[in-house]
């Protein structure tokens, strides 16, 4: 285990590493427990560095085994500890050349190169080439890559394009300059679905899509995906694929979704095998956007990388963004943003209003690894939206092709990309920038003044101080706004407000009447609004907004409002709020897809925070209870309609996972929920055994387990799927996602113990204790049974992959918002981790920022 009191980095002490690194040549002799590894790195003094190019050179290396080491063809011998070495070196240029020994089939840590079912695979980023061979591990050192591999396998991989191939060897050359943490390598039995693509200036590429044998007939969806992509990155960014061949490989142990390394992009199985009996539709839609995020990454990441790992948003809040884009071209825009919204609320702001908020931009750290957040990436890609908004389309793309054209070959930073916007528009960004500097989710409220023919909006924002913001400034703050009159014609169309002060009003004259504000269209910033309409304000909203967000939104918080009734005040559901939902629901002019959001209610963890936020104190069985209250209650208004839009809705004909016939599903499988809750399972069986696609026979599975007693069905889906992996996670989580809050402990706990459980596999571990996780009730249950399985987990799972468990630590973000007693039990187990010896420093750290909420 590395030290479990690191250091803290601060992005103030940035310094140009001394030396560029010309040219890097590695050889592999593969090994499950003796890989060598040969390295010759060309060296040359860094004009870019100030002062004197130290005489002693550190190179980054753990968990490896110097064999030996030369500068010049001259032996040296180097000090070395556990985290990299030290060596004499000349005042100019040099090559160093070493050789070490690392043991790829004990890397159970999934970082660097290791083993998963027979096949040598590769995850660097962020800082895993450390564990491969001695190199300066960090972005802003790039260079150009040329990699021999020796081994008895019958596919051998690695970066750019292949260079001589032969019987258990293989030669690849990338003519890009790139930094380590881009590296790949891949060996094993391997089979290629294979296909080309033509770019936009007729060169052809060779695409392949490696999988292990028998996940063949799993391929086609993801090549499509890829193929896509290409295309759609050409005609909105312009950007053209700049090597010969572009590889994907399907890998089973993987701690991340993908990873985007050069011409080489790893895979984890669940984010890029697909079929219609295997796949639901959300897994589909998850597919295609991560084969276009790492895709897309190969010019916001690798033609143009980060100087420094603090700039990781760079990347990664860009690429997101380009990726939901491209989602909102290949389906609904209006569902995938609603969607992305639910995502951030859900995740980043439970983030950024606890103790593990930090900016966009961190100043710090101690384990980067504990950085790839929902607010580096999704709040990150929030940002970029905010600044197209600002600038609109025609700046954005013109200073994004300019940021392409200006650092083409660059590691770079936060103030280059802003200043090609500056450079652009003539804008000073100053403020903006703050967007990645402070912590915090901001709170904007505004209140309304009538006046003969004139509405005056006036906003406040105000940002809740933080350990990382302790005195927030204020924002620049989009506004997206419209107005509606009472009668729902539309007084204004979307107009964008540019909020800059602390306290600002906005002016709308010539009114016929006083209209409804339908105020962030689009959810135009990440903030947290309070806009004190009444409920037949929202009605009209609901029914006759024309921004689809703010008619969701509208609808969002009637059901919010009228949740918190019931756990407040024991009220019962408005019918006529129930009703106007049924009404949407039965409109069939509107996508299928956009009806079933709006039958999406807030969930618990969501309603928690609420309760947080006004000074009360959640009780998760309660708000379990009322949760199935109002279930029962909408089963019991859509009596008579549910039967006919289930009917109505379910598709016939060939399976096809696009956005008309998944809408649809989406729907039906909505009313099948209700059509179980109120006459039992025999629908939902019927369903189960007639599916020939795992949308309709995982959604029946979960209404039979939630509502019969019958454990036929899953003994069955059980027998069928017992040999493909990916869909026995779906049957371990399902189990702890519908099983009662007083069992969910009890029935991860069972399945931990279940043959095919295998804590060392990422997804499956995830499958379970994600689950447990999510099942707001089941987690907190009053017992604090689960806190202490997850913590008994942790423990046991640190010492063999720390990047999993310490992601998984974020369960317990949310102590503070609990009673005392639970506040209690959590804080208990937390202490007991962080009390195991030689915890690892990723879970040191996230526990003990935790801890100190």
């Amino acid at each position: 285990m590395r030290d479990a009191a690191p250091k803290t980095i601060f992005l103030s002490d940035y310094t140009p590493y001394p030396w560029t690194v010309e040219s890097v040549n590695l050889h592999f002799s593969l090994d499950p427990h003796a890989t060598r590894v040969r390295s010759v790195i060309r060296f040359a003094r860094n004009p870019a560095y100030a002062g004197d190019t130290p005489d002693t050179m550190f190179l980054h290396g753990e968990q490896v085994k110097l064999i030996s080491a030369q500068i010049d063809g001259t032996a040296v011998d180097p000090e070395v500890t556990g985290e990299g070495l030290t060596c004499a070196v000349p005042a100019g240029s040099f090559t160093w050349e070493a050789e070490v020994e690392i043991d790829p089939a004990n890397n159970t840590a999934l970082e660097g190169l290791y083993m998963s079912n027979g096949m040598y695979c590769t995850q660097c980023e962020a800082e895993g080439f450390r564990k491969i061979t001695f190199y300066p591990d960090r972005p802003d050192v790039m260079s150009v890559f040329t990699v021999t591999i020796d081994g008895p396998h019958p596919v051998l991989l690695s970066n750019g394009n292949p260079v001589k191939t032969g019987e258990h060897h293989a030669e690849w050359h990338d003519p890009w300059p790139k930094p380590a943490y881009l590296f790949a390598l891949v060996a094993g039995d391997l089979v290629a679905h294979s296909d080309t693509f033509t770019t936009m200036n007729g060169r052809q590429v060779d695409l392949n899509l490696y999988v292990r044998p028998g996940d063949e007939g799993k391929c086609a969806f993801g090549m499509g995906a890829l193929k896509a992509s290409m295309t759609w990155d050409e005609q909105v960014y312009g950007r053209e694929y700049d090597l010969d061949l572009f590889n994907i490989v399907a890998v089973d142990d993987f701690n991340m979704g993908a990873m985007e390394n050069k011409g080489l992009n790893i895979f984890n199985s669940s984010a890029v095998l697909a079929s219609p009996e295997t796949s639901t539709d959300m897994n589909f839609e998850r597919i295609e956007a991560i084969i276009a995020h790492e895709y897309f990454h190969n010019w916001t990441g690798n033609r143009i990388t980060c100087r420094d790992w603090f700039q990781l948003c760079l990347k990664e809040g860009l690429t997101v963004y380009r990726d939901s884009q491209f989602t909102s071209d290949m389906r609904s825009a209006p569902v995938k943003r609603i969607s992305d919204v639910i995502d951030l609320r859900g995740r980043q702001f439970a983030e950024d209003q606890g103790p593990l908020a930090h900016p966009v931009r961190p100043e710090s750290f101690q384990e980067i690894n504990n950085f790839y957040t929902a607010t580096v990436y999704e709040k990150g890609a929030e940002v970029i939206g905010m600044l197209k908004t600002l600038v609109g389309e025609d700046a954005y793309y013109k200073a994004v092709e300019l940021y392409f054209d200006r650092h083409d070959g660059d590691a770079a930073t936060i103030e280059d990309w802003l200043k090609v916007f500056e450079d652009t528009t003539g804008r000073d960004l100053t403020q903006f920038k703050r967007w990645y500097s402070q912590a915090g989710t901001p709170r904007l409220s505004v209140e309304e003044s009538f006046e003969l023919d004139t509405l005056t909006l006036t906003f406040t924002q105000h940002t809740p101080p933080s350990a990382a913001t302790p005195e927030p400034q204020p924002l620049v703050i989009p506004i997206a706004i419209g107005l509606i009159y009472p009668d729902g014609r539309e007084a204004l169309e979307t107009k964008v407000l540019e909020m800059t002060k602390e306290v600002q009003s906005f002016r709308f004259t010539g009114l016929e009447d006083r209209p409804v504000a339908s105020v962030l269209r689009g959810f135009s910033a990440p903030v947290v609004l309070t806009h004190d309409l009444s409920d037949a304000d929202r009605m009209l909203l609901l029914s006759a907004d024309t921004d689809p967000f703010n008619r969701w939104e509208a609808g969002n918080m009637l059901a919010r409002t009228t949740m918190l009734a019931m756990i407040r005040d024991g009220a019962a559901p408005d019918p006529a709020f129930l009703n106007a939902i049924k009404g949407i629901a039965l409109d069939e002019s509107l996508d299928p897809a956009f009806r079933a959001l709006m039958i999406n209610w807030p969930g618990p963890a969501e309603l928690a925070n609420v309760l947080h936020e006004a000074g009360e104190v959640p009780d998760p069985e309660q708000l379990f209870t009322v949760g199935e209250q109002i279930r029962d209650a909408m089963a019991e208004t859509f009596a008579d309609a549910a039967s006919d839009l289930y009917a109505r809705h379910s598709v016939s004909g060939a399976y096809q996972p696009d956005a008309a016939q998944s809408g649809k599903r989406a729907l039906s499988n909505v009313m099948l929920a209700f059509i179980s809750r109120r006459s039992g399972t025999e629908t939902a069986q019927a369903q189960f055994d007639s599916a020939d696609n795992m949308t309709q026979q995982i959604s029946a599975l979960s209404q039979i387990l939630r509502h019969g007693e019958d454990s036929t069905a899953l003994d069955a889906f059980y027998q069928q799927w017992k040999d493909d992996r990916l869909v026995m996670d779906k049957w371990f989580g399902l189990q702890v996602s519908c099983a009662k809050p007083e069992d969910g402990a009890d029935t991860a706990r069972r399945l931990t113990d279940h043959p095919d459980f295998n804590h060392k596999n990422p997804n499956r571990f995830r499958a379970v204790f994600g689950a447990l996780i999510g099942h707001h009730a089941a987690f907190h249950h009053k017992s604090g049974d689960a806190y202490t399985l997850l913590a008994d987990w942790l423990i046991t799972l640190d010492p063999l992959n720390p990047q999993t468990t310490a992601r998984m630590c974020s369960a317990f973000q949310t102590w503070k918002r609990y009673d005392a007693d639970r506040q209690a039990r959590i804080l208990a187990e937390v202490e007991r981790i962080l009390a195991t010896p030689d915890l690892s420093r990723d879970t040191t750290e996230m526990l003990t920022r935790i801890k100190g909420a």
